[in-house]
């Protein structure tokens, strides 16, 4: 049950950061952010592999790139489906 929060608070850190990073917001505030996060830490992981350093379970460098690469696609998409 810790290990579930505490995995959810560090998606969420990843996906305020990614937000920040790309100077663009994810949809849905905090949760957009969380799941953002946590989907964009499997993409990074995925892409990069699992170097440097670790909390909760998630490679932060590849986790942040691969929140930033998520925000910037989901930005993307949902400017285009704004116009």
């Amino acid at each position: 049950m810790f290990s579930l929060l505490w995995t959810l608070i560090i998606g969420g850190i990843i996906g305020v950061l990614a937000g920040a990073i790309a100077s663009r917001d994810m949809p849905m505030g905090w949760i957009g952010n969380i799941v953002g996060g946590l989907i964009g830490a499997w993409l990074g992981e995925a892409i990069f592999g699992s170097w440097g350093p670790q909390l909760a379970g998630m490679a932060i460098l590849p986790a942040i790139v691969g929140a930033v690469i998520l925000v910037l696609v989901v930005s993307m998409i949902t400017r285009g489906m704004a116009r």
